[in-house]
């Protein structure tokens, strides 16, 4: 086992558009995405969530429960945000839509661990603080559809 530290290897994406109704991404489209890992503070959801559905039965007191539903955690990243350029206020801004893509294990051609998102922005927000720390900007994102998971970073073209 080969344990890591995600904070130098994994790297996230902001990619425009994905032509695959498989939401595996292009060599191309991930071109044409941002690469925004320098620039998060933090990452919070991006994973999928299950409501199990609760069977009792008469034959026993224990309550069993089956998978229900699955759906998306709130998702958001903070960025620290720049002093003079507005890539993430403009890039990001409130109702943009396409695809956080994450490379969990590093974005080496073949790698496992692709995750894809369909995202929409619902909010782009400073965080204001008389704190002494880094200004930062939160952007949280609505998962629109089923994300896929641990796929192979596909070949450059």
């Amino acid at each position: 086992m080969a344990r890591f530290n995600r904070k130098g290897v994994s790297k996230v994406y902001f990619v425009p558009t994905i032509a695959s109704t498989s939401l595996i991404p292009t060599d191309a489209e991930i071109t044409a995405g941002t690469d925004y890992t320098g620039q998060i503070n933090a990452i919070d959801g991006f994973s999928l969530e299950n409501t199990p559905i609760e069977t009792p039965d008469m034959a026993s007191t224990f309550v069993s429960k089956i998978g229900g539903d699955d759906s998306a955690a709130d998702s958001s990243l903070t960025f620290y945000e720049d002093s003079t350029l507005d890539d993430i206020e403009t890039d990001l801004a409130k109702g943009t839509s396409g695809f956080i893509v994450i490379f969990s294990k590093g974005k080496t051609e073949g790698a496992k661990g692709m995750d894809v998102y369909p995202v929409t922005v619902v909010s782009n927000s400073k965080a204001y603080t008389t704190d002494n720390e880094a200004a930062k900007i939160t952007v949280q994102f609505t998962v629109t559809a089923r994300p896929v998971f641990n796929q192979a970073v596909p070949a450059a073209a």
